[in-house]
C-alpha cells in the first residue's frame, strides 16, 4: 500500500494533540523535548507507513516511537536523565493506557491555558500542542511574521518551565475557575475563524475547525459540564451557517440575506442535540449555554422573517447579567431594535457610545439602524466612522457598499 506524504500528514495532524500530552508528561513537562521526539515519529512514520501503511492504532505506534526518541534523546543529552530514570523503557509498540490519554490531554489544555500565561499566547500555545499546527501556521492565524510567534513560543515555554506551573487537571474547588479561561481561549479560536479580525478572508476554516476539535475533546472529557457543552453546541450551530456566509465572490452576507438552503441541516441538528445535553444536566445557564440558545433560535427559522427576536432579546437580556461588558450590552441593543424597532435599538446603542466609540461594529450597529429609519446622512457618518477601524477586507467591502447605497 503506498501512501502520499499529505495522507501521513493528515494522520499525524489529527493524533498531534493526543501524543503530545503524553510526551509532556513523559519528558517532565518539556515541550520542547516533547515536540523534538513527535517530529522524530512523524519522519520515522513517513519511512515506514508509505510502504506498510497506516498502523491500525496509529496514535499507539506514534506515541511509542516517540517515546523511545524522547528516551534516546535524553540518554545522548543526559538532560532528562534523572526524570526519566524512574520510568520503565517503553517497548516500541507500547500502547499508552486509555485512562491516562484522557488525563494527559486534560492536562495539557489546562497547562497550555493557565492564567499566569498572557491571553495571546495561551491561543498560540494551544494551537501549536493540542491543534498540530505549525509554527507557521499558527503566526499566519495571528498574522505576524513566523520568527516573532517562534519567539513568543520559545516565551511561553520558557515561562511555564520557570514558574513552575505544573501538569495537572486542577483540584476541583478551582476546576470551574479554571475551565472558564480554557473555554473562552476555544472560543476566540472559533471566533477568529468566524470573523476574522484583519486579513482578506472573513471566515478562516482552518481555525473554526482546531476550535471544535478542542471543544469535541473538552466534551468527551467532562461530559458533565453544561457549559463545555454549551460552548460546543454554539460552535456547531455556528459552523453549520459557515457556507452561506459568504457568497461565490468572497462577499460577506448577513444572517437575514442568507441563502437557508446552504445551511448544513446535519451541523443544526448535532448542535440542537449538544444544547439539548447541557439543558438536560439541570444547573443554571452560564454564558455558552445562553448564547448557544440564541444560535438556536435563528437555526430553527426557515427564513429570516420566522426568526423569534423577541426571544432572542430575552436571551441577551438574560446573557447581559452573567457576562459583564458593552459588547453584550450592543448585541443586545441590535436585538431589541430587531424586536421592538430601530428607535428603541438606537436608544440602547446611545449608552454605550462612550465604551465602544473604538469599536468599528458598534459604528456598523448604529449605521445599519439609522438606515432602516431612512435617516441617511447620519447613517453614512456612522458608515464612514466603521470602515475607518475595521481591518477585516471582506468586511470593509461590505460596509463600503452600504455607504454607497445611503450616499447614492
Amino acid at each position: 500500500m503506498v501512501l502520499a506524504r499529505d495522507e501521513v500528514e493528515a494522520v499525524f495532524r489529527r493524533e498531534h494533540g493526543l501524543i503530545m500530552a503524553a510526551l509532556v508528561r513523559t519528558t517532565g513537562g518539556d515541550f520542547d523535548a516533547a515536540e523534538d521526539a513527535l517530529q522524530d515519529a512523524f519522519a520515522r512514520a513517513l519511512e515506514t507507513w508509505p510502504r506498510d501503511g497506516v498502523p491500525l492504532r496509529a496514535a499507539a505506534w506514534l506515541t511509542a516511537v516517540a517515546r523511545n526518541a524522547a528516551t534516546d534523546r535524553a540518554r545522548r543529552e543526559r538532560v532528562l536523565e534523572k526524570k526519566l530514570a524512574a520510568r520503565p523503557e517503553p517497548e516500541v509498540m507500547a500502547v499508552p493506557e486509555s485512562d491516562e490519554v484522557e488525563d494527559d490531554r486534560l492536562r495539557l489544555i489546562f497547562t497550555c491555558c493557565h492564567p499566569a500565561i498572557e491571553l495571546e499566547s495561551r491561543v498560540a500555545l494551544t494551537l501549536r500542542t493540542l491543534g498540530g499546527l505549525t509554527t507557521a501556521e499558527v503566526a499566519r492565524a495571528f498574522l505576524v511574521p513566523e520568527a516573532a510567534m517562534a519567539q513568543r513560543l520559545v516565551r511561553v515555554k520558557k515561562k511555564i518551565r520557570e514558574a513552575g506551573i505544573p501538569y495537572v487537571v486542577p483540584a476541583l474547588d478551582v476546576l470551574a475557575e479554571r475551565l472558564e479561561g480554557v473555554l473562552a481561549v476555544v472560543y476566540l479560536i472559533f471566533n477568529e475563524g468566524y470573523a476574522a479580525t484583519a486579513g482578506d478572508e472573513h471566515v478562516r476554516r482552518e481555525l473554526c475547525a482546531e476550535a471544535r476539535r478542542l471543544g469535541e475533546l473538552l466534551s468527551e472529557q467532562l461530559p458533565s459540564e453544561p457549559e463545555v457543552l454549551g460552548l460546543l453546541a454554539l460552535m456547531t450551530l455556528h459552523d453549520a451557517r459557515r457556507a452561506a456566509r459568504v457568497d461565490a465572490r468572497g462577499e460577506l452576507v448577513l444572517l437575514e440575506d442568507q441563502d437557508r438552503s446552504l445551511w448544513d441541516r446535519a451541523g443544526i441538528e448535532l448542535g440542537l442535540a449538544l444544547l439539548d445535553r447541557a439543558f438536560a444536566l439541570r444547573r443554571a445557564s452560564g454564558p455558552y449555554v445562553i448564547q448557544a440558545a440564541i444560535a438556536a433560535v435563528h437555526a430553527r427559522a426557515a427564513r429570516a422573517g420566522d426568526t423569534d427576536w423577541e426571544e432572542i432579546a430575552g436571551l441577551y437580556a438574560e446573557l447581559v447579567k452573567r457576562v459583564e461588558g458593552p459588547v453584550v450590552a450592543l448585541n443586545h441593543a441590535v436585538a431589541v431594535a430587531m424586536a421592538h424597532g430601530p428607535e428603541a435599538g438606537l436608544e440602547r446603542l446611545a449608552l454605550l457610545e462612550e465604551d465602544l466609540e473604538s469599536y468599528h461594529l458598534f459604528h456598523a450597529a448604529r449605521a445599519d439602524l439609522l438606515r432602516r429609519l431612512g435617516r441617511r446622512e447620519e447613517s453614512a457618518v456612522a458608515y464612514r466612522a466603521a470602515i475607518a477601524l475595521t481591518a477585516n477586507q471582506a468586511e470593509r467591502r461590505f460596509l463600503e457598499r452600504r455607504l454607497r447605497e445611503v450616499t447614492s
